[in-house]
């Protein structure tokens, strides 16, 4: 098994352990137990020592705010803090440094333990977390963290550095690259989208783990990030809304937000897998099956949806209200996505254009590359992707070369010279097509005399193509072998041929006078200097004979 396969496995079985573990901590229920008694926590720098109840006129916030501000105001003191416990109306009493801190009841001791008992417990918390506090005020200490502070830093900068290595250098070779052939049905870039938001996750928690650590070490960043992390957990899980008997929080509402994407996820994960390991080896043309995983993808997805919203607590009932605010949503502004999805249904069940036909949609020529529910994804000539809405392909023409045939017809003119001989031509055309291996035996490639022209002999070469992306390369490659057999049979290509006719006369130029008379002169002029020149030439010829008489004599 290949590591990308392997790797598609175990991210599909990590995506549904995931949605089994939300959805059960999502759908588990409490046991329904009597109503809490109000308590109140009793805090030093940060840190949680013990909760206390309510008692008598007292509440338990009262309470917790007395004994806090003496427990700061004892933790300051230079002093080590001197805790003692007292007995007052049969009732053990706490008391830092001669202070009251605050009166052990019955409603502060749990079953099976008696007040002196819990005292005794709450008076060596008191004294350990004093001495802590006022051990952390002292400046060797304060060094002692900021260098710690500074490793820690410098350790998750390390693994931070470590993380992006093992992303770069072994997560990403499992991602299959093979997989962006759009029969293996796999989604690289899904998958590397995945890893790179599980990299930015785990990146994220280790940066927020440090900060939690480094604020951790100081007691005043303790008492604020115990604040902070009080204030989001109150904001997370108090409910928000409410839905019939049922409320939710912040938190669960991000839980069903997470399992709705981990449905999406696994619901694409089985699509794939069931594209390549199933659909591929079945004898249906590749359109069936693109149709096929896409009806099982939504139908996953949709049945999932509900199942989780039956789980969630949700009346599937009350989703009427929603459905009739969204069909009135769909008639008022989602009017253009509507039409694209129900377009994108009509082109998949009636199956005019099937993924891997071969069409040209106005100036766009190339191969379905993908039949999605609100557009068509068509690879160009220039293997650039061009994303047409679903509502094009029927609203206007779609030439599709593959449709119910995988066979395309080629038409090539060619013009020869007068005097060549027609079956001379004609076996040179057929000799060039038998001799080009992407031309179909059948049917086979034929050629027609079309007729006389002015100056041509007008032929056409008919021939099949089983790969209509390559017309353009097989015409090219059929041309460059007509042109070299017509040369060695001494055949010419006719290029075009022009008469041009000349006809005397007045033309109707007018011309200013000036110009006229400057045009006078100048013929003037030169028909006197081809007089002069002609009165030479005879006065020349007069000489010459009397010349040659006279060394005739001698």
């Amino acid at each position: 098994m290949s590591h990308s396969h392997r790797f598609r496995k175990i991210a599909a079985i990590l995506a549904i352990a995931l949605m089994v573990i939300l959805g059960w901590f999502l759908t588990s229920k409490v046991p329904v137990q009597a109503q809490p008694k109000p308590t109140a926590a009793i805090t030093l720098d940060g840190r949680q020592l013990f909760e206390v109840s309510e008692t008598g006129q007292f509440s338990a916030d009262n309470r917790a705010a007395d004994a806090n501000m003496i427990l700061k105001e004892a933790v300051r003191s230079p002093e080590p803090a001197k805790v003692e416990i007292l007995e007052s109306n049969q009732l053990p009493v706490i008391r830092v440094n001669g202070r009251h801190l605050l009166t052990v009841t019955s409603q502060d001791t749990p079953t099976g333990r008696t007040k002196q008992e819990q005292a005794q417990m709450w008076a060596q918390r008191i004294t350990e977390a004093v001495r802590q506090g006022q051990e952390e005020r002292r400046l060797s200490y304060f060094w002692r963290a900021i260098s710690l502070a500074v490793l820690f830093v410098l350790a998750a900068f390390a693994v931070h550095q470590v993380l992006g290595w093992i992303w770069q250098y072994w997560l990403r070779r499992l991602v299959p690259r093979e997989a962006s052939h759009p029969d293996t049905g796999a989604q690289p870039k899904g998958i590397e989208l995945f890893l790179q938001l599980t990299l930015i996750a785990v990146r994220a928690l280790l940066w927020i783990g440090t900060a939690i650590y480094i604020t951790d070490l100081f007691p005043l960043t303790r008492e604020w990030s115990r604040q902070i992390a009080n204030i989001l957990r109150m904001s997370l899980t108090s409910p928000v809304i409410s839905i019939g008997e049922s409320s939710y929080s912040v938190i669960n509402i991000i839980i069903l937000i997470c399992l709705f994407f981990g449905l999406v996820a696994v619901a694409g994960a089985v699509t794939n897998l069931l594209r390549s390991r199933v659909l591929r080896i079945t004898t249906i043309s590749r359109g069936v099956q693109e149709s096929i995983a896409i009806v099982i993808h939504y139908s996953l997805i949709f049945i999932g949806a509900v199942v989780l919203l039956q789980i969630w607590g949700l009346d599937i009932s009350s989703l009427a209200i929603v459905a009739s605010v969204l069909g009135v949503a769909i008639g008022f502004g989602l009017q253009g996505v509507a039409k694209e999805l129900v377009s994108g249904f009509v082109v998949t069940f009636e199956r005019s254009i099937q993924v891997g036909d071969f069409v040209e949609i106005g100036e766009f020529m190339g191969t379905v590359e993908r039949l999605n529910a609100r557009s068509t994804h068509i690879r160009t000539l220039d293997d650039i992707i061009v994303i047409v809405p679903n509502s094009r392909l029927l609203d206007t023409e779609v030439v599709n070369w593959s449709h119910h045939s995988r066979a395309s017809r080629l038409v090539l003119p060619v013009r020869v010279a007068y005097g060549a001989s027609m079956n001379t031509v004609r076996s040179a055309l057929l000799e060039a097509a038998h001799e080009n291996a992407d031309v179909l035996k059948k049917p086979a490639p034929q050629v027609w005399f079309q007729g006389y022209g002015d100056d041509f002999l007008n032929f056409q070469l008919l021939v099949w193509i089983s790969k209509p992306r390559k017309q353009f390369q097989i015409k090219s490659d059929l041309y460059f072998r007509i042109d070299e057999i017509l040369r060695k049979q001494n055949i010419q290509i006719p290029f075009p041929q022009r008469s041009l006719h000349l006809r005397s006369g007045s033309l109707p130029l007018k011309v200013s006078p000036k110009l006229e008379n400057s045009l006078s002169q100048l013929s003037e002029g030169l028909i006197a200097w081809l007089k002069n020149q002609s009165q030479i030439g005879n006065l020349n010829g007069s000489i010459n004979p009397s010349t040659k008489n006279h060394n005739q004599d001698d």
